[in-house]
């Protein structure tokens, strides 16, 4: 069977100066029309002075902290036309277009699992993706590392970060995962709060493309011997798609 790599969340961060932490709260994202005033939530919502967290029964949260406002949505099993966060976050900034707004992250997340062999998703970012050695030699047990990468796209920078994890199953046993977190950054520079909530809404405006470019990076470039690997051995990988929080 072919691995490959399963989405699980895409976040949006939008990095602002001076943002007020209370502003977040149910009734102002109802009435301002940011969600839907019928939208559920998964639990009572977290409000203080320096951190607001409201999370929806949709799958959509909202962090905000005095320099940034953070927008997350769980999009495995889901469509692209059925994700919401980018729409949610446009109305975000178009609702308060006076907050001194100084960037945009588009923040995919995914992850492959290995449930039927316990150190596969070690090996694979100790043998396949780095370079073995004596580096690895130190210490009783074996090094874990985690791979930190800055690719130069030609509209903006895109960062990598490859690391081991686990999923939390039903039964309360774990699989082991290797979690690909990534992050296209753009800076937002404009004169007026007409034109930063514009730019803001063409920086997030490029998610799909952001998405569909993770994928393929980690599909194609990250993933392909491996692939190779479980078709020569089938039976070896078999996905899981229960996350742990």
């Amino acid at each position: 069977m072919s691995q490959s790599l399963i989405t699980q969340e895409i976040g949006i961060i939008i990095a602002a100066k001076n943002h007020n932490p209370t502003i977040l709260n149910i009734d102002f994202l109802k009435y301002s029309g940011i969600v839907p005033t019928d939208l559920e939530l998964v639990r009572q919502p977290i409000l203080t002075q320096s951190v607001s967290q409201i999370a929806f029964t949709n799958g959509i949260a909202i962090i905000s902290e005095p320099t940034r406002v953070i927008f997350i949505e769980v999009v495995e099993n889901k469509l692209v036309e059925e994700i919401q966060v980018a729409n949610l976050a446009k109305k975000y900034v178009q609702t308060l277009p006076n907050v001194e707004y100084e960037g945009v992250g588009i923040n995919p997340r995914g992850y492959i699992s290995f449930d039927q062999e316990r150190d596969a998703a070690h090996q694979y970012l100790n043998e396949v993706l780095l370079s073995g050695g004596a580096w690895q030699e130190v210490g009783t047990a074996p090094v874990r590392a985690t791979l930190n990468l800055t690719y130069t796209l030609e509209r903006c920078p895109f960062y990598l970060t490859v690391s081991e994890a686990a999923l939390r199953n039903p039964d309360e046993t774990s699989t082991p995962i290797v979690l690909f977190n990534g992050s296209f950054s753009y800076e937002v520079k404009s004169e007026t709060p007409a034109s930063q909530v514009t730019n803001l809404h063409q920086a997030i405006d490029n998610w799909q493309t952001d998405l569909s470019n993770y994928q393929e990076i980690i599909n194609k470039r990250f993933l392909a011997k491996l692939m190779d690997q479980a078709t020569a051995v089938p039976d070896v990988f078999r996905m899981n798609s229960s996350v742990a929080a």
